[in-house]
Formats: C-alpha cells, sequence, structure tokens
C-alpha cells in the first residue's frame, strides 16, 4: 500500500505562501518575457513594414523596366524592318554605287594634279603657272594653248618649311 499524506492545514498555509512568493517571482519573470516578446513583435513590425515599402518601391521598379524593355523591343523591330528594306534593296545600292563611281571618274578625267612643286612657286596665280610650267617639262614642241577651266593647290597649309607641298591640281577644258 502507498501511503497517501493529508495535508493539514498548516501545510495548506506553507503550500500557499509557497505559491504566492513563487507566483510573484515567476509572473514577474513571465511578465518580462511578455515584454521582451512584444518588443521583439514591434522590431518584426517595423521591418515588415520597411520590407513592404521596399517590395512597393521594387514593384514600382519592375513596372517601369517592363515599359523600357517594351519600347525598346518596339524599336528593335522597327530597326529589323529597316534592315530588311535596306537588304531587299542591295540591287539598286550596288547600281548606285557603280553610277557614283562613273561619275567621279568622269569628273575627274580632265584633272591633272602635280606633286612636288614647291610652295608660292607659282604666285598668286596658279593657272597661268602652270600654263608656262607644263611646256617646259614636256618637250619643246608642245605647242597647243592650254586651256584650264581651273587651277589651284589644295589640302591644308604646311607649317613647316620641310613638308611636302601642297600638290597642284589643273582641270582642263
Amino acid at each position: 500500500m502507498t501511503d497517501v499524506i493529508i495535508p493539514t492545514l498548516l501545510d495548506n498555509t506553507v503550500a500557499d505562501a509557497l505559491v504566492n512568493s513563487c507566483s510573484d517571482t515567476a509572473m514577474e519573470r513571465i511578465l518580462q518575457e511578455i515584454s521582451a516578446v512584444g518588443r521583439r513583435l514591434e522590431t518584426m513590425d517595423s521591418k515588415i513594414t520597411h520590407l513592404s515599402a521596399d517590395s512597393k518601391s521594387i514593384r514600382v521598379d519592375f513596372a517601369s523596366f517592363q515599359a523600357m524593355v517594351s519600347d525598346l523591343d518596339h524599336c528593335l523591330h522597327a530597326i529589323e524592318n529597316q534592315m530588311a528594306s535596306l537588304l531587299g534593296n542591295e540591287p539598286e545600292l550596288q547600281y548606285l554605287r557603280h553610277k557614283l563611281t562613273d561619275l567621279e571618274d568622269r569628273t575627274c578625267r580632265d584633272n591633272v594634279c602635280f606633286l612636288g612643286l614647291p610652295a608660292k612657286l607659282e604666285g598668286a596665280d596658279t593657272r597661268a603657272f602652270l600654263c608656262d610650267f607644263i611646256p617646259n617639262i614636256t618637250s619643246p614642241t608642245f605647242s597647243p594653248s592650254l586651256e584650264f577651266q581651273c587651277a589651284h593647290r589644295f589640302g591644308p597649309l604646311r607649317k613647316q618649311a620641310d613638308e611636302w607641298p601642297r600638290p597642284a591640281l589643273a582641270c582642263f577644258l
């Protein structure tokens, strides 16, 4: 058999006193823990509020990036369409290049370029100088009259005397 302890009145008073004293300390500890949990919840609530604001900002940025990507996509399609139309015109472009080259050749075939003539040798009139100079460098029997449409020097001015002189150009009629 087990022994059964029957509390007496004195024991109940001691037990109540122990419970009361323990419960005050325990209650204070519980209240402190509840207060600490409350502070942690406030901190977490603050962080959640910041995260919510950050996520809203990210959504706005994402929406603007989507709009930018959409605009760039439209621009890319327009450029691709232009490239396709240009590539479709390749035979016409080749014809125009050939025509331009032919016109440049026809324009320049009456031109003679003189290289190495010292600077300021011709004075102020390049045309008169070349009319005298060309018969001197060809043969003494060269007698046709030279008619120029224009004659001039071209290219950048030389800053130093030892630099190669500017070429002279004569365009015959």
